[in-house]
């Protein structure tokens, strides 16, 4: 199988250090793709062992307009204003088997950067997932400035959608499901899907949509539906970059920006030339542990529904810590690469971000 490959992206070449607050990568710079000669022959392979294919069409996509339909992302731009443009796509609904036109616009106004989207995403849907709603079209304005900078503290309320991907998508990391909230068929106590709003965001036993140990009919792109039809993501989206870091020669580009406008990267990082996975700076409590007790709160009991195990297990978000220097990431699940500030997507928790490090625009959360 060929696949679609980003072209020449950030391409780092030491890891320098891992701050507790600011984890710095350093590195030599690289022409970004924005400029590249998207003419450009491509790397040919004839089977899956060989250089995955560069389409340099498919490549520049996500900078130059038009149709986006699994299309890879390309740019090392951490600079929201170099998106400005239309994009659409044609996908599929592998449930119902309805097709969607994605629809997506980029602009700037007042010293931000506007995304216009239907949340219809440039790959199909659905495959292996098991949603409780119908997927419906959105009519979605998020907003973010052009030029973010930390705050004094982080943001820890992540509610709602906290990234719009550059394929039309949003990531809404947080389920609305606690143990022992709600009080309807779908929240028998551990067994719990919905009812813990933004109202309990502090709650300690809210579940980790992506567990393995938690079923919440998620498909293959870690996606599912909202009550009200959007299609969104709680994790990596198995698109829009190239996830097997093992495959690539150069980090990953940028697929999104977060609602305090820094930039969202895919998950591959360059460390003295080589390419791996960045990893996240969070760990199990107490080396997985029996849970201890929160005031306030029913503790977790391994037995009871859908409970694996008395322990931090990581079934809940609340089961996770922060450790300084034990990663790559910062506690936001950022770091500094070249002097640009930006989360990366993580295989582990959180996944993609826990905090913001800056300000998040109201519009992701009205």
């Amino acid at each position: 199988m060929k696949y679609a490959l980003l072209a020449t992206a950030l391409c780092t070449t030491a890891l320098m250090s891992c701050a507790e607050d600011d984890p710095i990568v350093g590195s030599s710079p690289t022409e970004d793709v924005q400029g590249a000669d998207t003419g450009s022959t491509p790397v040919v392979t004839s089977d899956d062992s060989g250089p995955i294919v560069i389409d340099t069409d498919l490549a520049s996509a996500f900078v130059s307009g038009g149709d986006i339909t699994n299309a890879l992302a390309s740019s090392s731009s951490g600079d929201c204003t170099s998106y400005v443009n239309t994009y659409f796509s044609s996908v599929t609904d592998l449930v119902s088997g309805n097709t969607f036109a994605g629809d997506v616009s980029i602009s700037v106004s007042g010293g931000k950067c506007v995304f216009n989207t239907n949340a219809i995403p440039n790959h199909d849907m659905g495959e292996n997932g098991d949603f409780a709603t119908p997927i419906s079209e959105q009519s979605l304005t998020y907003e973010v400035t052009t030029s973010p900078v930390k705050a004094a503290t982080p943001t820890t309320n992540i509610w709602k959608a906290s990234v719009f991907l550059l394929n039309g998508g949003a990531v809404d990391i947080l389920p609305a499901a606690c143990y022992g909230e709600g009080n309807d068929s779908r929240n028998a106590l551990g067994s719990e899907k919905i009812g813990c709003g933004p109202d309990l965001i502090d709650h300690p036993w809210r579940y980790d949509a992506m567990s393995s140990l938690n079923s919440f009919g998620t498909d293959i792109h870690n996606a599912h539906v909202q009550p009200d039809g959007m299609y969104h993501y709680h994790a990596n989206p198995n698109a829009i970059f190239e996830s097997d870091c093992s495959s690539v020669s150069s980090a990953s580009p940028v697929i999104g920006f977060a609602a305090d406008g820094f930039p969202v990267y895919g998950s591959c990082i360059s460390e003295n030339g080589s390419i791996r996975n960045a990893q996240s700076s969070y760990q199990l409590k107490d080396g997985g542990g029996p849970r201890q007790t929160v005031s306030g709160y029913a503790t977790p009991t391994g037995g009871t529904g859908s409970i694996a195990s008395s322990n931090y297990d990581g079934q809940f978000r609340g089961d996770w810590e922060y450790v300084a220097g034990s990663g790559d990431l910062d506690v936001c699940n950022g770091m500094t690469v070249d002097g640009q500030y930006g989360y990366y997507i993580t295989d582990s928790f959180p996944w993609v971000l826990n905090c913001f490090s800056g300000t998040p625009d109201a519009s992701f959360n009205p």
